[in-house]
C-alpha cells in the first residue's frame, strides 16, 4: 500500500557524506557525555529498597508519589503492582539510613494519608544484584548485536552485516548519550527499549537492503549510487507508513503513559527517529563505500552452451 509514489528517485547518497559526518559529530558528543557524566542508573542496578503496599481499594498513585518525594526522596519509582490496589514503591540507597529505617519513615508517612494502607513486604536490593543485572544487561546487548551481524551476513553479504550493525550502534549510543547528558533515569524497562530499538532499526535496514539486491537484478544499466537511491525512495512510503503509526503509539505512550513509563517511551522516540535517518543515511552510505555491488549479491553462472570467450558470458540469469 501506498499513500503516494514517487515518480524520480531521490538522490539521497548525494548527501551521504554530509549526513554521516553530523552523525559522527553526533555519536562523538554522545560517547563525551557518556564518558563525562554517565548514566543516572535507577535502584534495580545501583541497589536500594522495595516496598509493597496494598490499600483497601483502587490506590492513587500519583498521591502515594508526591507523598514520598515530600519525604526528600529522589528518583522514586511508585507502579501498580498486579491490581490497582496494589502499589510498588522503589527508593534508592541513601548513606547512613538502613533499609527498614527508609521503609519505616515512608510507610509512616503513607498511614498518615490513609490509615487503611497494608505494608505487604519490604525487600532490600543490594549493589551486587544490580551489578549482576548490569552485566546480564551488556551481555544481552553483545548477543543481540552478534545474532545480527550473523543474520544479515547469512541473508545479504558480510558489507551489509557490518553497515547494519554500525548504523544500530549508532542509534543506541545516541541513545544512550541523550540519557547521560540530561541525566535521566536508567532503568531495566529502559534497556528493554534500547533491545527493542535494535530489531526495530534492523528491520528498515532489512527492507532497505532487500530492496537494493532486487534492483541489482532488475536494472543492470545502473550503477551502484541509482541503485541505492531507488531502494531508498521506493520503499518511502511504507517507511512513512509503518514507523508513523509506531511513533502514534510510542507518542502516546510519552505523554498518557505516566511517569512509569515516561522514560521507556522516551528511549523508543529516539530510536525509531534516528533508526530511520540511520537506515537511510548511515548504514545505506556504509554499505556503498565498502564496495557493495551486484556480484556480492548475485552469483554468476555461466551457461554450458556459451563461449567462454564471449564477453556476455556468466551473466546472471
Amino acid at each position: 500500500m501506498e499513500f503516494f509514489k514517487i515518480r524520480r528517485d531521490i538522490p539521497f547518497m548525494e548527501n551521504a557524506l554530509i549526513f554521516n559526518v553530523i552523525s559522527f559529530l553526533t555519536f562523538a558528543a554522545a560517547v563525551f557525555f557518556l564518558v563525562t557524566r554517565g548514566l543516572h542508573l535507577s535502584v534495580e542496578f545501583t541497589g536500594g529498597t522495595v516496598m509493597e503496599v496494598g490499600y483497601t481499594q483502587a490506590a492513587d498513585v500519583e498521591k502515594v508519589r508526591r507523598t514520598v518525594s515530600e519525604l526528600g526522596f529522589t528518583d522514586v519509582q511508585v507502579q501498580n503492582f498486579g491490581t490497582s490496589r496494589d502499589v510498588l514503591i522503589r527508593l534508592p540507597a541513601q548513606k547512613g539510613v538502613s533499609s527498614a529505617q527508609q521503609s519505616d519513615k515512608v510507610f509512616q508517612a503513607l498511614q498518615a494519608g490513609d490509615p487503611s494502607v497494608t505494608r505487604r513486604r519490604t525487600e532490600f536490593v543490594g549493589p551486587q544484584v544490580g551489578e549482576e543485572l548490569a552485566t546480564d544487561g551488556l551481555k544481552a546487548l553483545a548477543m543481540v548485536v552478534a545474532g545480527i551481524m550473523i543474520y544479515l551476513a547469512f541473508r545479504f553479504e558480510w558489507k551489509f552485516a557490518v553497515a547494519a550493525i554500525v548504523a544500530n550502534l549508532h542509534d543506541v549510543i545516541i541513545i544512550l548519550g541523550f540519557f547521560a547528558f540530561f541525566q535521566w533515569e536508567f532503568s531495566l524497562a529502559v534497556l528493554a527499549a534500547v533491545l527493542a530499538v535494535l530489531g526495530y532499526s534492523v528491520n528498515e535496514s532489512v527492507v532497505i537492503f532487500d530492496r537494493i539486491r532486487e534492483n541489482f537484478r532488475r536494472y543492470r544499466k545502473m550503477n551502484t549510487v541509482q541503485i541505492i537511491d531507488n531502494a531508498i525512495t521506493s520503499t518511502i512510503s511504507r517507511t512513512i507508513i509503518t514507523h508513523g503509526s509506531t511513533q502514534i503509539m510510542v507518542l502516546s505512550m510519552l505523554l498518557f503513559g505516566g511517569p512509569t513509563l515516561h522514560y521507556f517511551a522516551m528511549a523508543l522516540t529516539i530510536g525509531i527517529l534516528f533508526g530511520i535517518y540511520s537506515s537511510v543515511f548511515v548504514a545505506a552510505a556504509i554499505a556503498m563505500w565498502l564496495g557493495i555491488k551486484r556480484d556480492d549479491l548475485i552469483k554468476s553462472t555461466a551457461r554450458k552452451d556459451e563461449d567462454p570467450n564471449d564477453p556476455n558470458a556468466g551473466a546472471t540469469v
